[in-house]
């Protein structure tokens, strides 16, 4: 099982980015999948979720802006990050299932997001 998240950058405010990731090892198709971030001496927080079958949630902190999508042609989960805050600078991570998870085998290494003038 591999997931790979590429995409991040430094950004200015209000700008956008759109993070990908990369899963093989796995039935992509019928897994869940999330995105989560973790912001300098700060917990892991959920951002995002898809399901199998298409459907989605989002963190308040991110919804409007945020759009999650999946092609499972390409076994890729994509996060688009619109608007983009300075809270909103983290590590973004991608992790196999909907919920939240620390499990190494089961999420990638992370993408670096930086929001800043």
């Amino acid at each position: 099982v591999q997931v790979v998240e590429s995409g991040g950058g430094l950004v200015q405010p209000g700008g956008s980015l759109r993070l990908s990731c990369k899963a093989s090892g796995f039935t992509f198709s019928n897994s869940a999948m999330n995105w989560a971030r973790q912001a300098p001496g700060k917990g892991l927080e959920w951002v995002s979720s898809i399901y199998s079958g298409g459907s989605t949630d989002y963190a308040d902190s991110v919804k409007g802006r945020f759009t999650i999508s999946r092609d499972n042609a390409k076994n890729t989960v994509y996060l688009q990050m619109n608007s983009l805050k300075p809270e909103d600078t983290a590590v973004y991570t991608c992790a196999i299932g909907a919920l939240v998870t620390t499990d190494p085998r089961r999420r990638g290494q992370g993408t670096q997001v930086t929001v800043s003038s």
